[in-house]
């Protein structure tokens, strides 16, 4: 059983309206956006659109994408149809937070898809914490603290698994 959905019923008439009037629909382009460590990635579906016709705008906190497919002259030749393909404008905003570096911003256009770099300011990008202890202070995660615990706790128990005098057993090892 198929349900009618019916925003999209009235996306698709709101769209035939517009193109009788003056020949252009405006579609929001689909879009995908993610962060990666340093940056944030947006890719936007601009299918059968002129690179020269791609506008990408900051506007204080606001990224625009703008971009517009237009028939070519050939396309007037001839008698048509069927003519779905009309002539559409393809807008995308996103709002940009506080720790973007807008002044860094890239966008390639390739294959029928925009992507945007937005990099992060240096203050928000992800670091490590340094965690002091007794003997003095290391990086979580290194090779030298893995080092470190080995030699702590070697001899300390004779078999993986038993209890070290005074302490709980681990609830979690890496030791094969």
């Amino acid at each position: 059983m198929m349900l009618f959905d019916t925003l999209r019923a009235f996306d698709r008439l709101e769209s035939v309206f517009e193109t009788a009037l003056d020949g252009m629909t405006t579609m929001a382009a689909p879009m995908d956006l993610r962060r990666d460590a340093d940056r944030y990635v947006l890719e936007t579906d601009l299918p059968g659109v002129d690179p020269d016709s791609i506008d990408v705008s900051v506007d204080g906190r606001w990224l625009t994408v703008r971009a517009e497919r237009s028939h070519s002259s050939e396309d007037e030749r001839g008698e048509w149809l069927v003519r779905e393909r009309s002539r559409s404008q393809m807008m995308r905003q996103v709002t940009l937070s506080q720790d973007v570096d807008v002044d860094k911003i890239s966008a390639n256009y390739r294959d029928g898809v925009l992507t945007v770099a937005i990099p992060l300011l240096e203050s928000a990008r992800p670091r490590k914490i340094a965690v002091e202890s007794g003997s003095g202070q290391r990086a979580l995660g290194t090779q030298e603290t893995v080092q470190v615990q080995e030699k702590e706790h070697a001899g300390a128990a004779s078999t993986a698994g038993q209890p070290v005098e005074g302490k709980a057993p681990a609830a979690h090892s890496i030791a094969s």
